[in-house]
Parts: C-alpha cells; sequence; structure tokens
C-alpha cells in the first residue's frame, strides 16, 4: 500500500509540475492587455525588461529615498513625508518627481501642506523645480531653475504676499531682485557679491 501511495503522490507531482510548467512557458509569451476598474496598491513599480526601476508611484510610507543606481541612499537628503511618483534613468538613478502631502497636527495646524514637480540633470542636483508650500511655517509658490551647483533664478510669491524675481549668481547670491509687493509698490534692487544693495529703484523713492 505505501508503494503505491508513493506512486500515486509521484505521479500527482509529475503532473502538477508539468501543467504549471506549461503555464509558465505560455504565459511568458503572452501580450495580453488587461483592462481594470479600479486598482488599490501602496506602491506602483514600471520596471525595465533587466529589472531597472524607471517609475514608482506610492504612498507617503512606501515612497523611497533617494536611489543612486538602484541602490537607496536614506542618508542623502531629507526624510520625505510625500506621496507621489519618483522617475529614474536609464542607470536607476532618480531623475525627477512629483511629490504632494499635507496633513493636521495634533493642535490642528496644517503641516506639510504643498507640492513640488522637478526635473533633474543626469546624475545630478534639480534644473528645474515648479513648487508650492502653504503651512503652519512656510508660504510660497513659484518656479526656480538651477545651475551646476546652485540656484539662478527664482520667480514666484513669498509668505508676506510680495511677487518676485530673484537672479543668482553662479554661488546661489542674490545680485539682482525685482520686487511687487502686495500693497503694490515695485521695486528693482542690485546687490553685490556679499547680498548689500548698491542700487535701488523703486516708486516710492521717484515720489520723494
Amino acid at each position: 500500500m505505501r508503494s503505491i501511495g508513493n506512486q500515486v503522490l509521484l505521479g500527482y507531482s509529475a503532473t502538477v509540475s508539468t501543467v504549471l510548467a506549461i503555464v509558465m512557458l505560455t504565459g511568458a509569451g503572452a501580450r495580453d492587455t488587461s483592462t481594470f476598474d479600479r486598482i488599490r496598491v501602496h506602491r506602483l513599480e514600471v520596471v525595465e525588461p533587466n529589472g531597472t526601476v524607471r517609475l514608482v508611484l506610492a504612498n507617503k510610507k512606501s515612497l523611497p529615498p533617494v536611489i543612486i543606481k538602484g541602490k537607496e541612499h536614506p542618508e542623502v537628503g531629507k526624510a520625505r513625508p510625500q506621496a507621489g511618483m519618483i522617475f529614474y534613468n536609464d542607470e536607476g538613478t532618480e531623475n525627477g518627481g512629483l511629490i504632494f502631502s499635507g496633513h493636521l497636527s495634533e493642535k490642528g495646524e496644517v503641516v506639510d501642506s504643498g507640492g513640488s514637480f522637478s526635473f533633474d540633470r543626469y546624475g545630478g542636483n534639480q534644473i528645474i523645480q515648479l513648487v508650492g508650500v502653504d503651512d503652519a511655517t512656510d508660504r510660497f509658490a513659484g518656479l526656480a531653475v538651477s545651475g551646476k551647483d546652485h540656484r539662478r533664478i527664482w520667480v514666484g510669491s513669498d509668505k508676506d504676499g510680495t511677487a518676485l524675481m530673484s537672479l543668482m549668481d553662479a554661488n546661489g547670491r542674490n545680485r539682482n531682485v525685482m520686487r511687487v509687493r502686495e500693497d503694490g509698490n515695485p521695486s528693482i534692487e542690485f546687490l553685490d557679491e556679499k547680498g548689500h544693495v548698491i542700487r535701488q529703484i523703486s516708486a516710492e523713492a521717484d515720489k520723494r
């Protein structure tokens, strides 16, 4: 009886293995497109045939830290308390993304409310960033353009309601700032490398 039972088990195992092999082989070559009305996930990854990650779409708990050549580097940059999607280049290094967040603290204050859409240079820092933040500690929105290592242009508004455009030198220092305050008064400032205003043009000064 034991010998017969073993033969049955072996036969069953062989049959199952054969069926699984057929399913895997036929499925590997399938190019069917499936349609879903709704998909619920915590994290979704788009990868190349060789496994290189090109896009991650995730909630704030699952959004990965900075990835360089396929390896996570949590020590690079700040922690991400946001949800969003991150893009990666051919070598699996982050090169831009869209992140957004917003929640209330225990005191009812708005925390980390805002979003950022950025593009990075290949293997380097951001070159263009569209960002907006409006919470308990910060309030600004605008477009930033960066050079090799530092920001060169900022066009946007600050927490005081001032619309401004700042032009920086190669070291990221403000050299030319154009402002229009919330009350409507405009001004243009020229600054030296130490940040001192060396010339100012303003509507208020012209009225004096």
